[in-house]
């Protein structure tokens, strides 16, 4: 949610299915996601099929790394130097978001873009980085 308010988004999600509607509630809500769904149908009059034939999947690689402290990967300046040459390759096809795990000890590296073995090689790249700059 913290990355939803710095980038002014309404709407996010996770793998897990978690949903949130930043304007409607802070928390995932599965009516309220439902809701908003069915309201995008009504308003463009078409149907979910075809709605969802609009959106493009992109492959995502997730890779978790261990730490024995709570530590913010967007602080390190190694680490934000290896993120900003991945965004830079991936151009406008793909992301890169970091983050602290806020149930486990883990950094979460993530990746998303057109290419999957690019996707896959930049996650474990970055996810040695990132150990590397932690350890150090």
């Amino acid at each position: 949610m913290e990355l939803m308010q710095q980038h002014g988004s309404l709407l996010g999600g996770e793998g897990s299915g978690h949903i949130i509607c930043l304007d409607r509630t802070t928390t995932g809500d599965g009516v309220v996601a439902a809701l908003q769904v069915l309201a995008e149908v009504h308003r463009t009059g078409k149907s979910l099929y075809a709605l969802k034939s609009e959106m493009n999947k992109y492959p995502q690689v997730l890779v978790n790394v261990k730490v024995t402290q709570k530590v913010d990967p967007n602080s390190n300046e190694v680490i934000q130097k290896a993120v900003k040459v991945v965004e830079k390759e991936l151009g406008d096809s793909g992301r890169v978001l970091l983050r602290a795990s806020g149930t486990e000890p883990l950094i979460r590296v993530m990746i998303e873009g057109v290419n999957e073995d690019i996707v896959r090689k930049h996650a474990h790249e970055l996810a040695d980085v990132v150990k590397n700059a932690i350890t150090a």
